[in-house]
């Protein structure tokens, strides 16, 4: 959650022309007259030389919030939105969600209320976690529980990194899920699944890169969350608030974990040679091998489909590319959404930490899609959940931290 945060804020600053320690440049300051809409990820300092996110940062152990305490944008962040335990979940749910959780939850829920009161009207949360550890899993649906119970009705946007099918980095990941994915069920709004593996092939394939980091995923990754934040902070024609997200992809409440996709993920040494068109990019986010979750979804139905486009588009375009996409058989939608393709058009074409992997482009899309073929993802994690759980391999250690056996494992 942190690191991917961390990527976020980063190619945020750079796009809104913020310094490492917020301040902010003068080119930035006469777009911020022109551009209102740079407050909603961002809150003026009591002395407005400079600016602070509107984030909250939280780890049970100190490692990776120190990481942004120390790193290059340590200034940028309030101390007190960077929480930190002293000892971590040791891949247990139940010490995230019951024991070592329990002490840092009203702390964190403290700051947000603090961040929550600075907004003038708040529209939602996004929540960037993992589920397969005991962190992200426990004291990630522990805080979506509150969030609800305390805001009710505002929107909570989750973005979760599940287990990927062959890189497993706790064996207990299929229990963490499985519990994890029940709060998000009850208690967010819309869930963007992402998956290590699947962001690691798009590197590896993509960017040429023989062993990605986190970084390079972390940046990857948060060029996609960028693209879907970029109509709440950037002025465009065809602009997609948080709301639109859920009324145009969720069509039943709790069917509502989505599948992202991103184009162009491409070298500088490609791009300098390639020319992208609007319809060669619509058409390279339905293949398989760009999407952030490993599935396919050739194999699935769509439900629905939201057009995330930014840079040098125009609407005839993106509509031309829709309309083409709609003849071909290989994209097939539910009987009861015949049509179901929303399009959204940013004008501020995509932005690229300097010296990083991706190239800069003039135009890219993310897709967004709620596909029957996501099941595949919770197909294989209850795979391995049952074959532990008839053993009742593992399960000593979560009732030991105040878990019910019957509670969550069942």
């Amino acid at each position: 959650g942190p690191q991917v945060g961390n990527a976020c804020w980063e190619l945020y600053c750079l796009e809104h022309g913020i310094s490492k320690d917020g301040t902010i440049s003068s080119e930035a300051e006469q777009a911020k007259s022109k551009n209102k809409s740079f407050g909603t990820f961002f809150s003026e300092a009591s002395n407005k030389s400079k600016v602070v996110p509107r984030a909250v940062f939280v780890d049970l152990e100190p490692s990776v919030v120190d990481e942004v305490r120390t790193g290059s944008y340590k200034n940028l962040f309030h101390p007190e939105q960077l929480i930190s335990g002293k000892e971590d979940a040791a891949n247990n749910y139940a010490r995230g969600h019951y024991t070592v959780g329990k002490e840092m939850i009203e702390k964190t829920l403290d700051r947000i209320k603090i961040l929550a009161d600075d907004c003038d009207g708040l529209q939602g949360f996004m929540v960037f976690h993992s589920v397969g550890g005991g962190t992200g899993s426990g004291f990630g649906s522990l805080l979506l529980q509150h969030l609800s119970h305390d805001y009710g009705k505002k929107s909570k946007l989750d973005f979760c990194v599940y287990p990927s099918p062959q890189v497993s980095t706790a064996v207990v990941e299929p229990y963490n899920s499985v519990l994890s994915t029940h709060a998000l069920l009850e208690n967010t709004d819309v869930a963007f699944m992402l998956d290590n593996e699947a962001i690691y092939d798009i590197c590896r394939r993509s960017l040429n890169i023989d062993r990605p980091s986190y970084t390079n995923l972390n940046r990857l990754v948060a060029q996609v969350i960028s693209s879907l934040t970029a109509s709440l902070r950037f002025d465009g024609s065809l602009n997609v608030d948080i709301n639109e997200f859920q009324t145009n992809l969720v069509p039943f409440p709790k069917i509502h974990f989505l599948l992202c996709s991103y184009a162009p993920v491409i070298t500088q040494e490609k791009a300098a040679h390639e020319q992208f068109s609007v319809g060669a990019l619509t058409n390279a986010v339905f293949e398989q091998q760009n999407m952030m979750a490993k599935c396919d979804p050739r194999e699935g139905k769509y439900m629905a489909c939201c057009l995330m486009y930014r840079g040098t588009v125009v609407p005839k375009d993106a509509q031309k590319a829709v309309a083409d996409l709609k003849t071909k058989k290989t994209i097939s939608f539910v009987d009861w959404s015949p049509t179901g393709f929303k399009c959204g058009i940013n004008h501020e074409p995509p932005t690229v930490v300097p010296g990083g992997d991706l190239a800069k482009v003039e135009r890219a899309v993310c897709m967004l899609s709620n596909t029957t073929a996501i099941s595949q993802v919770f197909t294989r994690i209850n795979h391995k959940f049952d074959l532990m759980y008839t053993k009742r391999a593992f399960v000593h250690w979560y009732v030991g931290e105040g878990m019910e056996e019957g509670e969550g494992l069942k």
